[in-house]
């Protein structure tokens, strides 16, 4: 690109050059500049001459470069710099810290920096977002801001962390969202400090229990894909915030009875990929969707249903059922998706009763195929017209149960939160 290319131009605001083989930065950029995209190049360095002029440069973005290593100082003059985005260059190493005091967003993300110099960021006092997931951090940054409202740690190499005895304490009184996916974390202590925190994503680590302690404001709470074997109800009596627990592809096997009562406005809850023999009791009045694919259980009983009025989706995929008794369906009466598949199921006539009263609420069936007795193997039990036309003298046609169910379902109780099949989870329901 020739010199001064843009330099006349005094009206231009936006410049983006994404996706070419740029080898440095345009030159002579005019003063006027308030968003500069470069991502997907071949930029190697960043010079303090290539922003020169520059101070009216709001958004700044130089992801999927070259860039190994980078001085802080060399960006000290963009002061109305609201966006950084270094992400993707392979970067091994920074230096200096940021003089940027109005910026808001920094992303690092998935390069390879080990660590940081003394305290980097702790001069920008308006930053909410910072993104450093994908690198290869063994501690997290000290001092950070304390204006701080999002911080990813995600996919590094931290093995423990700890708050409350350092300055994070009061510096990160504000943060909201926690990410620490996927690192090396065998325990995380402290963040009961994070006092105005509602997600924490702790999967994919190494945690045998659920941290104690946590925030009474949390509203998410990710532990999924770690090594927890019991759950208890100390690690939940104060999470009355609690909307949404992940616990999947864990080695639970022991559920402590009410361990969630506390969790009053809990919705969603999975627990699939587990080892659990049964579904557990005393669960939240307010739970929404509950997730046991994958788990040990054998059989459905009504004591562990009695509580889930609000429950809309049900999900039992690969486990051990055979037979689900029509009666325990009264206490749902909300529940609009039930899954069945991979579970050995006995297809009676008693069976087909349950198939009636599902028909009859309209609940969308996934699966259901017949394992005994041999004349019905690989049949479905929601759908086959040959297995309802032998049991049609078994009384399949009263309606009571379904109705009775419609009306527990119409009551003066209003309809809790409808469930939104994009949130969270896929359940397949092509």
């Amino acid at each position: 690109m020739e010199k001064n290319t843009f330099k006349a131009l005094d009206a231009l605001r936006t410049l983006e050059l994404w996706n070419n083989k740029l080898s440095y930065v345009p030159t002579s950029l005019p003063a006027n500049l308030e968003v500069l995209k470069l991502g997907d190049n071949l930029i190697r360095v960043l010079h303090e001459s290539d922003f020169e002029g520059l101070q009216k440069l709001r958004v700044f973005d130089i992801q999927s470069n070259l860039i190994l290593a980078l001085s802080f100082s060399i960006l000290s003059s963009l002061g109305n710099l609201q966006s950084l985005t270094l992400d993707g260059n392979n970067m091994e190493s920074v230096s200096g810290s940021l003089q940027l005091p109005n910026l808001k967003y920094l992303s690092m993300a998935n390069n390879k920096l080990k660590s940081f110099p003394e305290n980097p960021f702790s001069s920008l006092h308006n930053l909410l977002f910072l993104n450093l997931n994908g690198n290869l951090l063994t501690n997290a940054p000290l001092d950070l801001p304390k204006s701080l409202l999002s911080l990813k740690l995600g996919r590094n190499q931290l093995k423990v962390l700890a708050f409350g005895g350092m300055k994070q304490q009061a510096n990160l009184s504000k943060l909201s969202e926690l990410c620490l996916s996927e690192n090396q974390l065998s325990s995380v202590v402290g963040t009961q400090f994070l006092s105005s925190l509602t997600t924490l994503e702790l999967s994919g680590n190494k945690l045998q229990r659920i941290p104690l302690r946590l925030p009474a404001t949390l509203q998410k709470l990710d532990c999924s894909n770690n090594l927890i074997e019991t759950v208890k109800a100390q690690e939940f009596q104060d999470l009355k915030n609690l909307k949404h627990l992940f616990l999947d592809n864990n080695i639970v096997t022991t559920f402590e009875d009410g361990a969630l009562q506390k969790c009053t406005i809990l919705l969603n809850l999975a627990l699939e990929q587990n080892r659990l023999p049964s579904v557990p009791l005393r669960l939240p009045h307010m739970l929404a969707r509950l997730d046991l694919k994958g788990n040990r259980i054998k059989r459905i009983k009504e004591q562990e249903l009695k509580d889930l009025g609000h429950l809309q989706v049900l999900n039992l995929r690969n486990n051990n059922i055979s037979a689900l008794d029509h009666g325990l369906l009264i206490h749902l009466p909300r529940l609009r998706y039930l899954y069945l598949e991979g579970n050995p199921w006995n297809c009676t006539c008693e069976l087909l009763k349950t198939r009636r009263v599902l028909t009859a609420t309209g609940t969308d069936v996934k699966g259901g195929q017949c394992t005994a007795p041999a004349e019905n193997q690989g049949e479905s039990w929601m759908s086959s017209k040959r297995i309802l036309h032998l049991c049609v003298h078994d009384n399949l046609y009263s309606a009571e149960p379904g109705e009775e169910i419609r009306k527990k379902a119409n009551a003066d109780d209003p309809p809790n939160l409808r469930v939104n099949m994009d949130d969270y989870y896929d359940y397949e329901l092509d």
